[in-house]
Parts: C-alpha cells; sequence; structure tokens
C-alpha cells in the first residue's frame, strides 16, 4: 500500500489475469498476474526485452493480448480504448507536439474533453506549478531543456487527474545530476496527488528508492513481487540476485555436504540451515565480504577507487567476485588474500532451478 495514506478515493486499482502476448511465434508475455493497489507507487523493473513496457502498454490499451484481462476498479476493460481507460501516459520520448508552446501542451487533454476554457486555464496552471515550470508556459519543446520538457509531459498527464498515471521510463533521457534529483520530485509528486502510478524503469536504483512495491521482470515472466527491501534481502531466485544491487550480488558454485559448505575447494563452517546436501550456488553481497586471515582464497585481480568506496574484483577458483568497503583495504592487485563472510549474508539457491533454498 502506498505511503500517502490520505487518499479519499478508493479509484485506481489494478488487476492484470494470465496475460499473454505473441508475436507470431514468439511469445514476449507468459501469464502475467499483478495486483496494483489504489495510491501504490509500483514499478515494473527488468532488463531490455524483459516484457515490462509491452505489460505497461497493454494496461494503457495501447497493445492488443494475446490471452487474458485487465481490471481496473474490479471493471473488465481488456476491449476497451485508451480513451474509455481514464489513465495518462508519459512516455520516454515525451511526445510534445513541438508547434504548440507548454501552455498548450498541457491543455490538449482538457480541450479534447470539451473543457471550459476557464478551467482548463485554471488546470493547466495548477499542474504547471506543481512540477515547476509555471513560468515557461509561453515557450516550445524546442526552447525547453530536457528536464523542463520532462516535466511539460509529466503536466499534461496530470492536468486531468487520471486514476491511473503511467511511466515508461521517464527518467532515462536526463543527465545522471537531473535524473537523481527529478525522481525524487517525482515520488513527491505522487505521494500528494494520491494516484496509482506505474513506473517502468530498467534502473534498479530509480526502482528501488521510488517504488512501494517492485515487479521483477525476466523474460517475459514475473520473477518477484513485493517491497524493494524485501526483495534486495530475500532475492526469490539467483536470477534476481544476480539483477538487484550495485554491484549485483557474488554468485558462486558451492557443494553442501553434512552441514558443511564448500566453496573454491574451502569448507566453510556456516552458522545456519544448508538444507540437503547437493550442488547449490552461493550467493553474498559485495557488502558483506571481508579480507580475512582465513577462508576463501582468492587473488587481487583489480581495485577500483570510487572515492568514497571501494571496489575489490578478486578471482576467486576462477569466477570474479567483487568486495565492496567503505575504507581502502591494504591490497594490492595481484596479492594473494583470504575473504570470508558473516553466516547471516550467506544465501543459497539450487544450482540447477536457480529457487532460494530455504529461509
Amino acid at each position: 500500500m502506498s505511503a500517502t495514506g490520505d487518499a479519499a478515493s478508493d479509484a485506481g486499482r489494478v488487476s492484470m489475469r494470465g496475460i499473454v502476448k505473441r508475436h507470431g511465434a514468439l511469445t514476449v508475455l507468459h501469464g502475467i498476474d499483478l495486483d496494483i493497489e489504489p495510491g501504490e507507487f509500483f514499478a515494473l523493473l527488468g532488463p531490455s526485452g524483459s516484457g515490462k513496457t509491452t505489460t505497461l502498454r497493454i494496461l494503457a490499451g495501447l497493445e492488443s493480448l494475446s490471452g487474458g484481462r485487465v481490471l481496473l476498479d474490479g471493471r473488465d476493460v481488456t476491449d476497451r480504448e485508451p480513451g474509455e481507460r481514464d489513465v495518462a501516459m508519459v512516455f520516454q520520448s515525451y511526445a510534445l507536439y513541438p508547434h504548440m508552446t507548454v501552455f498548450d501542451n498541457i491543455a490538449f487533454p482538457l480541450r479534447m474533453v470539451a473543457t471550459p476554457a476557464t478551467g482548463i486555464d485554471r488546470a493547466v496552471r495548477e499542474a504547471a506549478a506543481l512540477v515547476h515550470i509555471d513560468h515557461l508556459l509561453s515557450r516550445r519543446p524546442g526552447q525547453l531543456s530536457g528536464g523542463q520538457q520532462q516535466r511539460t509531459a509529466l503536466a499534461r498527464a496530470i492536468v486531468r487527474k487520471p486514476r491511473l498515471f503511467l511511466l515508461d521510463e521517464p527518467l532515462s533521457n536526463l543527465d545522471a545530476k537531473l535524473r537523481l534529483e527529478t525522481r525524487v520530485e517525482l515520488r513527491k509528486l505522487q505521494r500528494a496527488l494520491g494516484v496509482t502510478t506505474v513506473y517502468v524503469t530498467h534502473d534498479q536504483e530509480e526502482a528501488m528508492t521510488i517504488a512501494d512495491r517492485v515487479a521483477v521482470f525476466m523474460e517475459g515472466r514475473i520473477a518477484q513481487i513485493g517491497r524493494p527491501q524485501d526483495i534486495f534481502a530475500k532475492p526469490s531466485s539467483a536470477v534476481v540476485a544476480a539483477f538487484l544491487g550495485s554491484p549485483p550480488m557474488n554468485l558462486l558454485p558451492a557443494e553442501v555436504r553434512a552441514g558443511t559448505l564448500r566453496v573454491a575447494g574451502v569448507d566453510l563452517r556456516v552458522d545456519r540451515a544448508l538444507g540437503a546436501d547437493g550442488n547449490v550456488t552461493l550467493g553474498v553481497r559485495p557488502a558483506a565480504l571481508r579480507i580475512a586471515p582465513a577462508g576463501m582464497p582468492a587473488r587481487v585481480y583489480l581495485i577500483e577507487d570510487l572515492g568514497d568506496t571501494t571496489i575489490v574484483d578478486l578471482d576467486v577458483a576462477g569466477h570474479i567476485v567483487k568486495l565492496r568497503t567503505e575504507a581502502r583495504p591494504n591490497v594490492r592487485e595481484g596479492d594473494n588474500v583470504h575473504v570470508a563472510f558473516a553466516s547471516h549474508a550467506c544465501h543459497l539457491f539450487e544450482r540447477d532451478s536457480g529457487a532460494r533454498r530455504g529461509d
């Protein structure tokens, strides 16, 4: 549920059931099931080609589906046109009309439904003020920076107060500094409006910092749904673990034998239940690793000095493993060292299926 909490309306509930999308012989979505609560900021996260944008376009009514149903507030809108769904969408390209002023771009959706001129003027100025572009209403898109164009597209989307706000990678065309600033403002704007928001991104940091919940897409399927901190703490599979985090979780082949974890030729006593004997994949976050007197033998491959943190790339039995630390360790490239981790930082996944093991 959203952190807004004060949204009086219960509008904006989304249910997608068994959504399938095919392009000829290629299946793009394999039975997507999704429930989004009113007022929630929900992110669809995944690499390129994972199906997240297709899911958003099906929700908007911009793309047909091969199977399944789309419900908004309990009403089946599967076959409804986009204009009948009361949703607003912001595209990656912003899709502004270059010959129109900022005012006219924002006003366009209201004029399409014959809103009186006095109502248009008030609504446009209110929407522009919310995204801090009320001083730019007489300019045209070609006279705006990328960030100002993005804000114009946001204002056009919110001006008619839709029940559902759909955003398709809206920050991807901005530079890094502006992207950080804008995502904070976007989250504050969503909270102020209390409108259900579905946000597509391939940037996991973006999704983790602004979303109430996240659906991680992999190859046309939802791999995991949950709060960002829960997915980070307990990824449901090795695939999800390898996608989340900066750097992502280290994954190493390992073996469970008689309550002992064998990794890189070394038996490690881990103070937690390891499950049945067999081949597994060990996952450890870079920040959980440390250079220690004993542990997995490793060779320092590369040192990445990032200023406030240091990433040490280590060769562990032929696998590159990343260790992240705030203090620069007293090692040099080529040094032979040992690396260790606390028992609670150990994640285990089934070797064949990749599914999480235990807890």
